[in-house]
């Protein structure tokens, strides 16, 4: 029996298709192991959002390959830097490389790539992996992807040019899924796409998808994520506001405040419009929790551009924000049709100064929640400074941690009694 180590880079959904690569490989005779030193096949599944990314699995590949020379390892990258690079990869000391919607292809591609170096990248139409059920580590959460690829084509991204189309899964497939999850241990699932509010089963909608799948018994959260502003219907938002299962934290990108730079990533919606959203969900959702994504040093943008997207996070208090500096994609259209102008040390001077002002804005935001009683779901028992303490989640998807002994999955009513930027602090409510 062949021994197999994945490695997972990037999103969740990497992680989510990780699961789906173990379940085909097992299916035909694989035998998945946790360590590379005893596997006789090595897997990278990759992410190629950003070039910090395609860097760190370039030197993994050198490392493998240097670390058991002496041995018969194959070694294959997996996921999106297959179809975003491709050819270009065959350079490395690999023997084969599979795309995103090539993992059937996977027990093929290692046989015959014992002979010859083998790319499968096409991308397809129909594939979204329905039919397998992936295999997951026990805990409280299970990644369920509801649909696959992406329409938008945001000028940065390389998402829809390395994962296809967008197409989703049914209503009924992923609710027997769901309920296959809750039989075997898990409490919560978060439904994963890269549009998630696009998601369309025969003109059924997100909003639809979320209220079958909250009436899975057994179940006590639901989170999803992401969402793009500019499909925000407020049927959505009235859902995830009525419906007690689904969690009360949106992960809402941003990536600019400039009107001319969002024009030019082509996000389809302005500050204004942006802000109008923040609005509409914070007067049905008062107790939202609300993340965003940001880049900054887009092509062209000025001191001023910046200063807009510096208006918009100190206007709408995000409780947290995952801010990035611009990084230029092989076959975008920003990389086509715009240089990479802002010079690396404006960058830096950028990211470093946002986020310093997101983080006393996560202080403050925290330390209002001092007080509250809040409903902790435990994840993890000890933790980096205690092995006595546990961490969970409350609602709005924010790291808590509790003294005493819980066990995971265990519901816990917690008070808030302390905060940092990053964590609630919390002790078991009398």
């Amino acid at each position: 029996m062949k021994r197999v180590y994945i490695e997972t880079y990037g999103c969740q959904m990497n992680e989510y298709d990780s699961e789906i690569v173990k379940t085909i490989l097992r299916q035909s005779g694989y035998h998945i192991t946790e360590t590379p030193d005893n596997a006789d096949i090595l897997l990278m599944n990759t992410c190629s959002v950003r070039e910090n990314a395609n860097r760190k699995i370039v030197a993994r590949v050198h490392e493998f390959r240097h670390a058991f020379q002496e041995n018969d390892k194959q070694i294959g990258i997996l996921g999106c830097m297959v179809t975003n690079l491709g050819e270009d990869l065959l350079d490395l000391p690999i023997n084969f490389m599979a795309g995103p919607d090539s993992y059937k292809f996977l027990p093929g591609l290692i046989e015959k790539a014992k002979k010859d170096k083998l790319v499968h990248k096409k991308l397809s139409r129909t594939e979204t992996y329905a039919d397998i059920y992936p295999t997951r580590v026990d805990g409280i959460n299970a990644w369920i992807a509801v649909m696959r690829g992406c329409n938008n084509f945001c000028s940065f991204c390389v998402v829809p040019y390395a994962r296809g189309r967008e197409r989703s899964r049914t209503i009924p497939d992923i609710v027997a899924e769901t309920e296959q999850l809750v039989q075997e241990g898990f409490i919560q699932v978060t439904l994963l796409g890269q549009n998630v509010n696009s998601y369309d089963d025969q003109g059924k909608n997100f909003a639809d998808l979320l209220q079958a799948v909250s009436q899975v018994r057994g179940l006590q959260r639901i989170r999803f994520t992401s969402p793009h502003p500019k499909d925000f219907p407020l049927e959505l938002i009235e859902v995830i506001a009525d419906n007690a299962k689904i969690c009360n934290h949106i992960h809402l990108p941003l990536q600019a405040g400039s009107d001319r730079i969002l024009r030019l990533m082509r996000r389809t919606y302005t500050q204004k419009q942006y802000m109008a959203l923040v609005d509409k969900i914070r007067s049905k959702m008062p107790n939202v929790t609300l993340s965003t994504d940001i880049i900054v040093g887009f092509p062209t943008e000025t001191w001023q551009d910046y200063l807009q997207t510096e208006a918009v996070v100190n206007t709408v208090g995000f409780d947290s924000a995952f801010i990035f500096k611009y990084s230029e994609r092989k076959g975008t259209l920003a990389a086509k049709k715009y240089a990479d102008d802002v010079p690396e040390e404006e960058k830096t001077r950028r990211i470093v100064r946002l986020n310093d002002i997101q983080k006393n804005i996560s202080l403050k935001k925290n330390l209002a929640h001092v007080n509250d009683i809040q409903t902790i779901i435990i994840e993890q028992l000890g933790t980096k400074k205690s092995p006595d303490d546990c961490q969970g989640r409350n609602q709005g998807n924010k790291l808590v941690i509790l003294p005493g002994k819980h066990h995971v999955g265990e519901i816990v009513q917690a008070k808030i009694t302390d905060a940092t930027a990053h964590v609630l602090k919390a002790i078991p409510a009398q």
